[in-house]
């Protein structure tokens, strides 16, 4: 595996598929967010995180291996297919495109907050990363719900049922544009699922701080930082795919890294 990742690395510094932004085919099922015009990241990298099927894994070996210790990958955990298709780009601009989203600046410890329709995000600012923004300057959509206004769509999202101890799940909702992503940061446990899109994490443990500027984008993190990482301070990665659902402990420093137009919905458990 190690091996595998350090030609992953190097084949992207020679060819810069990490931050290549190239046209591809549409795919069969993008809920309507694909657009002709739009542009996708090839590379996915390696996947370093354990994958099980959901049906596999109990919640007693979920809490023993993984709950306070390591992320996981598990797929078919849930059945949303009625939640993704109310989160089709037609269904959400009838329902919710009037609605004010809150914006945030994707860059570390410190936010600009914007307040915009939800239509207006989508005609304005859901496009491509450009691969020299800044963190402060890339405005994403993610997090900042109105729960009373969006309650309707909520209610009809399976979450995932591994709960810890002495925990509850408050919901993330967020679309983004394909090279745009959140860089390096961390707080408690929780669960992130795409829905549409295809969205590549990198982690970290809480004792092994990486490497980043807090306000440079993850899109130039790839580009910049992590072809030249020595073996020692890669990251735990894997690429997430719609109905995948990757747990994150507590305190885990992570980033992510839309490849696509991406919707996705994150269950943090505090």
């Amino acid at each position: 595996m190690e091996i595998d990742r350090s030609i992953s690395r190097v084949a992207c510094v020679l060819l810069s598929v990490c931050v290549a932004l190239t046209s591809q085919e549409r795919p069969d099922d993008a809920g309507g967010w694909w657009l002709d015009s739009d542009l996708r990241l090839q590379d996915e990298g390696p996947c370093s995180i354990d994958v099980w099927d959901g049906s596999s894994l109990s919640y007693q070996q979920f809490i023993e291996r993984y709950a306070f210790s390591r992320p996981v990958v598990l797929r078919a955990l849930t059945d949303n297919t009625k939640f993704k298709l109310l989160c089709s780009k037609s269904t959400l601009l009838r329902e919710y495109g009037s609605r004010k989203v809150r914006l945030s600046t994707a860059n570390t410890y410190s936010y600009r907050k914007v307040d915009v329709t939800f239509q207006e995000y989508v005609d304005k600012f859901l496009r491509p990363q450009s691969t020299h923004a800044l963190g402060s300057d890339t405005m994403y959509f993610f997090g900042d719900n109105n729960f009373t206004e969006w309650q309707s769509l909520f209610e009809h999202y399976a979450a995932p049922p591994y709960v810890l101890p002495r925990t509850s799940g408050a919901y993330s909702f967020g679309i983004a544009g394909p090279g745009t992503g959140v860089p390096f940061h961390w707080h408690g446990p929780g669960y992130a699922e795409v829905i549409f899109g295809r969205k590549r994490w990198f982690l970290y443990p809480p004792d092994k701080e990486p490497h980043f500027h807090p306000n440079h984008t993850t899109l130039s993190w790839v580009r910049d930082t992590y072809p030249h990482l020595p073996q020692h301070e890669a990251p735990l990665e894997c690429t997430i795919r719609p109905g995948e659902v990757l747990y994150f402990p507590d305190r885990w420093w992570h980033a992510t890294l839309n490849l696509d137009t991406s919707v996705f919905i994150s269950t943090f458990l505090g």
